[in-house]
């Protein structure tokens, strides 16, 4: 009997039995990216070849709509606290899809191309963490990484087979391509219109007082790590199509990511309820560490290098980003959907540093020919700036935060302001 209490379920149960409406909305995890990685990922190929841009243009176009995509989600957040979850999904997915409309109304007048683009971004922004924290609503703590984990391998899945399925097509038929994609998101807004409303206001937020701000109540360790983690990924991410390509070929670069995301697809769910349980410090440091030794590896770079130093930086981030937003959630007294926007926020800020200065060291090592120094200064940084962590840890531990000041939410370490299965 006290074996029974003490073991913690497995996947399987942890998931099962789902309701309609989350089956719906892991189904829609896999269908959106699906839908949306048939265009964005060959954006800078139909923005320069298709419609004549410049490259430099190109650059600022795409840089300013990641920095969308991934910030805007703490207006997201704050939109599900004030009007509810599944509103909130419904009227992102309305932008969206007015995004990809756009860009089927751009090869007619392909000024438009650009604010559809963003238009898309704003979409992505807004659904994201209304989405998750639906997903874990009411849900206990023992059992949201693995909803979490599902959805993340769902949403993987998508990304991994939209470029297979649109390839040939997005310079050949760009707007049979487009007017598919445009109807899959209207079957898909169309589809949450029926999910019940759920709300993701915490209760002590449910007062006639001033609402918080967007950063109050902000876990600030995992809010930092998730920067960092995204900021040393992201140098993976912007920078290896141009080292692989020159290395082995385009189709390998495909081969890559393809192995990057079928890992994140099968192990992430499967190590969730041990990600879950290993202590934070111990989790930055295998994070981190994964993700130094996968850049490392890199700058080898032959083609069993590439494989393996994308294999080792995926594993890391597996642990990183899950156990970031899981110890964002059990220590921020705000509600789930302002605490993934908030840790959205995080990720587009530390993606956009990685744009910017990466781009420049890259750039050093291009000219100097030695653009495989590139992965090592990265990889030495995976081993310098996390104990910056630690310190700021040990600092907000002794920092006083005064009863009721969601402002000071800078939380200290040891606090967890949530309740259990909200």
């Amino acid at each position: 009997m006290g074996d029974r209490t003490t073991r913690e379920p497995g996947l399987r149960a942890s998931l099962f039995p789902l309701t309609g409406p989350l089956r719906f909305l892991l189904l829609s995890s896999f269908l959106i990216p699906l839908g949306s990685f048939m265009v964005l990922p060959f954006m800078s190929v139909f923005l320069h070849e298709r419609l004549g841009m410049g490259l430099g243009t190109v650059g600022v176009v795409l840089a300013v709509a990641s920095l969308v995509q991934f910030s805007g989600g703490i207006v997201g957040g704050a939109l599900a606290d004030r009007i509810g979850l599944r509103r909130t999904m419904l009227w992102a997915l309305v932008v969206r899809t007015a995004g990809f409309t756009g860009l089927l109304l751009a090869l007619r007048w392909p000024p438009l191309a650009v604010g559809a683009l963003v238009l898309t971004c704003c979409g992505a922004a807004l659904y994201l963490p209304a989405n998750k924290a639906y997903l874990v609503h009411g849900v206990d703590d023992e059992r949201r990484p693995a909803f979490l984990s599902a959805g993340n391998a769902a949403l993987n899945a998508g990304m991994a087979v939209g470029p297979l399925i649109a390839g040939p097509f997005v310079l050949s038929s760009p707007g049979w391509l487009f007017a598919a994609v445009t109807t899959l998101f209207l079957a898909v807004t169309a589809g949450h219109a029926g999910l019940p409303e759920t709300h993701g206001t915490h209760p002590a937020e449910s007062t006639e007082t001033a609402r918080p701000g967007l950063l109050a109540g902000v876990a600030l360790l995992p809010f930092a790590a998730n920067a960092l983690a995204f900021y040393l990924y992201f140098h993976f991410q912007h920078f290896l199509a141009v080292y692989a390509v020159e290395r082995a070929s385009s189709a390998f670069y495909s081969l890559v990511l393809l192995l990057c995301f079928t890992l994140v697809i099968v192990v992430q769910p499967l190590a969730s309820g041990l990600i879950r349980r290993m202590p934070y410090a111990l989790a930055l440091a295998v994070g981190f560490t994964g993700l130094a030794a996968g850049l490392a590896v890199l700058a080898a770079g032959t083609r069993a290098a590439l494989l393996a130093g994308g294999a080792l930086i995926t594993l890391g981030d597996i642990v990183l980003f899950l156990k970031n937003d899981l110890e964002a959630l059990r220590r921020s007294p705000r509600s789930d959907a302002v605490v993934f926007g908030q840790q959205r926020l995080a990720a587009g800020l530390g993606a956009c540093a990685s744009g910017v200065l990466g781009g420049q060291v890259y750039s050093l090592g291009e000219r100097a020919g030695h653009t495989g120094w590139f992965w090592l200064v990265a990889a030495a940084q995976c081993l310098l700036l996390p104990p910056l962590l630690l310190t700021l840890r040990r600092r907000m531990a002794r920092r006083p935060v005064p009863d009721g000041d969601l402002e000071g939410a800078l939380t200290r370490d040891d606090t967890d302001g949530r309740i259990p299965g909200r």
